[in-house]
């Protein structure tokens, strides 16, 4: 056998004539499967190149590459958080204006007074002044300093109860007051009005072309006292301003004013909101108690 000839040590055939012709077979998992009768591998029948043909014409298919466990994991998180945080930002809003003081309040009747407080011994409800003017109470007769005792047909023991029965009341709704003056049993119909009425009355005073009452006296010293032997109240006026309406009429210190065009004084509010009202340079009666003497002074009011 000649020397040059060469054989392949897996299948036993001849390989070529020479050294230069020789070339490395390459020998697939499937043994002689891979291979021609021929003695050719099947990658030289198919490709046509040998062995790295496959790899120098690109047809090669590449592995995908597969995400990890531990990133599938983040991303989960992540998306856990972007959801929460999104609902968290809806949910909220809607909590707080289920819950929360920013909702309008409810509709709700107005009597006309300052501000109820409760009455001694819990015997009703009380209040400093009825206004506006022209509202509810007002029209109703009511001065500061009536007890309410009974409202719409419920007997009335605190101002938190009154507050209640308010909110219940339809505006607009007339309804049947009791109350207690200078210890006498009173009864009086009233029509709730609503918040933008009272407002109103409010402004109307404010504005009014003919301008605000002025009296003459300091509103900060001024007092409630009893009158002695009488079951009523009155103002006391601790301070007069010089050359004022109130001084020029002749009303001094220590008066106490009973009555002021007409209307009962039983409060230091109502006094205020009486002077208010009253026309300016119109006359108005002014009834003091003075060391026990009742008297009717008439004063000309003056305008602020």
């Amino acid at each position: 056998m000649p020397k040059e000839l060469r054989f392949c040590r897996n299948c036993g055939y001849r390989l070529g004539e020479g050294s230069a012709e020789y070339t490395e077979t390459v020998r697939f998992p499937n043994g002689a499967a891979g291979t021609t009768p021929g003695g050719s591998s099947a990658a030289f029948n198919q490709y046509g190149a040998g062995s790295m043909a496959p790899f120098a014409s690109g047809q090669v298919k590449k592995r995908k590459r597969r995400m990890s466990g531990m990133t599938w994991m983040f991303l989960g998180l992540l998306i856990f958080f972007v959801v929460a945080a999104g609902l968290t930002a809806i949910i909220k809003p809607v909590r707080t204006n289920i819950v929360g003081m920013s909702q309008p309040a409810a509709p709700r009747s107005y009597f006309g007074v300052e501000d109820f407080e409760t009455a001694e011994n819990d015997a009703g409800v009380t209040f400093d002044s009825a206004e506006p003017p022209g509202g509810p109470a007002d029209l109703a007769g009511l001065v500061g300093g009536d007890i309410i005792t009974s409202f719409d047909g419920q007997v009335i023991k605190e101002e938190d109860q009154m507050e209640d029965l308010l909110r219940a009341t339809p505006i607009g709704k007339t309804v049947d007051v009791i109350y207690v003056r200078d210890g006498e049993t009173k009864t009086t119909k009233l029509t709730t009005i609503n918040r933008e009425e009272f407002d109103r009355l409010v402004r109307e005073l404010r504005r009014r072309p003919e301008g605000i009452g002025r009296f003459g006296y300091e509103e900060d010293d001024s007092e409630r006292v009893p009158i002695p032997g009488t079951n009523i109240f009155g103002v006391r006026l601790d301070s007069i301003s010089s050359s004022m309406p109130a001084d020029l009429a002749g009303i001094k210190e220590g008066d106490i004013v009973i009555e002021f065009d007409g209307v009962p004084i039983r409060t230091p509010g109502e006094l205020v909101s009486r002077v208010r009202r009253a026309l300016p340079y119109s006359t108005v009666n002014v009834i003091v108690m003075r060391e026990g003497q009742r008297l009717e002074i008439p004063v000309k009011m003056g305008k602020i």
